[in-house]
């Protein structure tokens, strides 16, 4: 018996009422992009490894896919590094590419390598599909898009506030009804290390305390315990996991905390400026948080973070980013500022899909169709459905003569809205008879105001 086909954990297919749910998610996000001033571009679906691996952190590295030589090139392995037990370095001889992780950084690359072909800043936008070897659940897929908009060569805070608008436009005429948009700089947590005396361990700090909603509190302590965070310290980071009050409280109690850390002072001096203009631009003050506990442990990060939940809904994050002020300079091009976010549209598709959000006008219904009542008189039906084509409507003929019972079933399968019945008397006759499928009422319409009757 031949093996049923599946698709791998963490992967799905797409029926196509579900492909356009999902066009009309990314049309809705691409329309706002383009408003704000941001240019498509692509980038292949892999990279080489070395441009991914150490731009994530540890934790991110272990995530990437990657993509084992083919032919002569095995021969090729570093036989020595297996026999000396050196993982890492035997991977690295296996396989010289890998599955792009997010769209950050191969953008990095992508400036560097046509910076002489590029205006600065360089605002563009990208829709591309990205892979994580992540333990697949509710939410979280192995593939998966990304909806990215990045600014660089500009280090203002205005492309900050753009963005802030960006997440509360698109979420509001996607109609989501009740979303956050989490705000922290990673500056404050380097205020928070600087002040514990453990700046040496920021990425340990900030890997742990972004774990918080998924962990919980006595879970980040003992994972900063094990990474070797002195007793002292998580004790005078504790405190930060139950800071509450408005974001104007939040702050100026976390202004208080880094008073002895200039760089903790600056991301505070930054965060005030973004909620500031937002507020002003009519930004809803209730959808803006700020979480001194936000990292998103990704180690890029310089400034700003950035991070939206879907309140009601149980879910990750539906989108984030953040400033990463020297990332290309990881390829070459120092000091070239940026700032970047980026909409997880399959994650925003599932919160769609719960809510009962998506409108009845987004599917792949089909418009019009024309019952097969055989050869005679199939000219004059093709020469109205091309006719009805150019005129902007989706309509075909039902392949072949066959019994109406079948024909019927077909157009209720394909959600036609509208069914003709053209046959060789309506043809004589001059009119045509139609039947609205979702009222069940028929009516004549004369063949040559056929197109009209549609317009109207």
């Amino acid at each position: 018996m031949a093996q049923r086909p599946s698709t791998p954990k963490g992967t799905r297919d797409l029926l196509p009422e579900q492909v356009a749910r999902r066009n009309y998610i990314f049309d809705t996000i691409r329309h706002s992009f383009e408003k704000y001033g941001f240019a498509p571009i692509e980038t292949p679906s892999f990279e080489y490894s070395s441009t991914l691996m150490g731009k994530y952190g540890d934790e991110g590295d272990r995530l990437i896919f990657r993509i084992l030589n083919s032919g002569e090139k095995l021969l090729k392995a570093d036989k020595m590094a297996l026999e000396e037990r050196n993982i890492p370095r035997f991977a690295n001889s296996l396989s010289e590419k890998a599955l792009r992780y997010d769209l950050t950084v191969p953008f990095a690359r992508f400036v560097v390598q046509h910076q002489n072909d590029l205006p600065f800043p360089f605002k563009r936008y990208q829709i591309q599909p990205v892979w994580r070897a992540d333990r697949p659940q509710k939410g979280r897929y192995q593939e998966f898009y990304q909806c990215d908009a990045d600014v660089v060569g500009s280090d203002s805070l205005l492309f900050e506030v753009d963005f802030v608008q960006l997440f509360d436009e698109v979420l509001t005429r996607l109609k989501v009804p009740d979303f956050t948009i989490k705000i922290n700089n990673r500056k404050v947590l380097s205020g928070i290390a600087e002040v514990c005396g453990e700046e040496d361990r920021i990425i340990d700090i900030t890997v742990a305390i972004d774990k918080l909603d998924k962990i919980g509190k006595e879970g980040v302590i003992k994972e900063l315990q094990d990474k070797g965070v002195s007793e002292e310290a998580v004790n005078r980071i504790e405190p930060l996991f139950d800071i509450d009050g408005s974001t104007v409280e939040r702050m100026n109690r976390m202004e208080e905390y880094l008073r002895e850390s200039e760089i903790g002072k600056k991301g505070i001096e930054e965060l005030r400026y973004i909620f500031d203009r937002c507020e002003s631009l009519g930004v809803n003050p209730n959808r803006l948080e700020f979480d001194v506990t936000l990292a998103r442990g990704l180690n890029y990060y310089t400034g700003a973070i950035f991070e939206v939940k879907a309140n009601g809904v149980q879910i990750g994050s539906i989108c984030g980013g953040g400033r990463y002020d020297d990332l290309t300079g990881t390829f070459g091009m120092k000091g070239v500022s940026g700032v970047g976010i980026s909409f997880g549209a399959d994650r925003i598709y599932d919160v769609l899909t719960e809510l009962e959000l998506f409108p009845e006008t987004v599917s792949n219904a089909l418009e019009i169709m024309f019952i097969n009542f055989g050869s005679e008189g199939e000219a004059e039906v093709l020469g109205m459905i091309r006719d009805l084509r150019n005129a902007g409507f989706s309509a075909e003929l039902y392949p072949s003569n066959a019994k109406m019972n079948k024909q019927m079933k077909y157009a209720n399968a394909r959600n036609v809205k509208v069914v003709i019945f053209c046959g060789s008397e309506e043809l004589d006759s001059g009119e045509v008879q139609l039947k609205n499928m979702l009222t069940g009422e028929q009516s004549r319409v004369k063949l040559d105001s056929l197109i009209d009757y549609f317009k109207s």
